[in-house]
């Protein structure tokens, strides 16, 4: 049993500074705890989450069946002990779980920002974090982890602050996004902004929002976090209803019902507005735009990074991350990498795969073995 607690970091008379130069104030996070903060401080883990996640990360908030989005990883005796870390997971800055985002209210108006809330970048994620951990009283990380834009988070916390963590590990992450990976956001930001309802992104309290644009974006979204593999054993060709197709426009395959399902149920967690700015942080992400200035940051840092991909992730394949472990390497950053076999592509990293959680689990044992937790 688990509840999602909130906290006001930032205030007008003293705003958080992004990246951009834009100020922002109040800021409110929305975070959940897991396990015992030690008497030093000193066996906390922080959980980055990844493009449409939130706080929940473990646990349940009442209904044992319906348990936090990386449950299978965090809790007692699991990969993240809580027996052994205090885990702290927040909702990010530009959220809709809780956390100040587009669809809260400006101050300046009375009425939800919509786009005239600024852009922010993962360091400015990061700092938000930060905050949060300052609030808490926590100096020093014995780790951080993340799944996607959660393991760039990772990274750049590492970059920017190289004496704050223990132990990195940045899964199924990029350094970058590609062009390809840019293409694809870029099209699910054109399903929503020309979405009707989409009202110039004013469309809080209209009774009208762009549900259509936002479905379809996840819709196309969704098919990149799966393999071309589990697609075929999971739904192949077969017919939504009895062995003859209908021969029209209507719902005819399986994979399309599927599709449309994760569209719908979509819309009754998440806003169309962050969907844009969450996708917009991760195309502007460069890890390594200076590698002069990163390189002085990171050269000789006692932080330990792991970095894992899986086989079948062909939104960020392996190579993404070898790029991330060679220039770890070339700036002598501790590093182990492993490339984990799984059928299920890019949302391999919410599963329970054995080789995954063993080696997760590896790496953190060795991590409080190394601190004496």
């Amino acid at each position: 049993m688990t509840e999602t607690q909130r906290v006001v970091l930032f205030t007008r008379d003293d705003p958080l500074g992004l990246e951009s130069g834009a100020r922002l104030g109040p800021v409110e996070v929305a975070y959940e705890t897991y396990g015992t903060l030690n008497a030093d401080g000193t066996n906390a883990v922080y959980v980055c989450h990844a493009l449409t996640g939130d706080a929940h990360a473990a646990g349940h908030h009442g209904d044992p069946g319906r348990r936090g989005w990386w449950d299978n990883l965090i809790g007692p005796g699991r990969p993240v002990d809580t027996d052994r870390f205090f885990v702290v997971c927040s909702n990010l800055l530009g959220g809709c779980q809780g956390t100040t985002g587009p669809g809260s209210e400006n101050p300046d108006t009375g009425r939800p920002y919509g786009l005239a809330f600024p852009l922010f970048t993962v360091r400015d994620l990061v700092e938000v974090h930060r905050a949060l951990l300052r609030h808490l009283g926590i100096a020093r990380l014995a780790g951080a982890i993340g799944g996607s834009l959660g393991g760039m988070q990772v990274l750049q916390w590492v970059i920017d602050h190289p004496g704050e963590v223990d132990a990195a590990l940045v899964v199924c992450a990029s350094p970058r996004l590609s062009a390809q990976n840019i293409a694809f956001s870029a099209v699910a930001r054109e399903a929503i902004m020309r979405d009707p309802d989409f009202q110039g992104g004013d469309y809080y309290g209209t009774g009208r929002a762009p549900d259509t644009g936002l479905s379809i974006a996840r819709m196309m979204a969704h098919i990149t976090y799966v393999s071309e593999a589990s697609m075929r054993e999971k739904f192949g060709r077969r017919l939504q209803h009895g062995d003859a197709p209908h021969f029209d426009f209507s719902v005819d395959f399986q994979v399309e019902s599927y599709l449309q399902h994760q569209g719908e149920s979509f819309l009754k967690r998440f806003d169309a507005n962050t969907y844009l700015y969450m996708t917009r942080v991760m195309d502007y992400f460069d890890a390594f735009s200076d590698p002069v200035t990163v390189g002085a940051r990171l050269e000789g840092t006692a932080t330990r990074f792991l970095v894992v991909s899986f086989d079948s992730d062909w939104r960020f394949d392996t190579e993404h991350s070898r790029e991330i472990v060679r220039h770890l390497q070339a700036w002598r950053v501790p590093v182990t990498f492993r490339e984990v076999e799984s059928p299920w592509g890019h949302d391999s990293f919410l599963l329970e795969i054995p080789e995954y959680h063993r080696t997760i689990q590896a790496f953190l044992d060795r991590t409080a073995g190394d601190l004496g937790i």
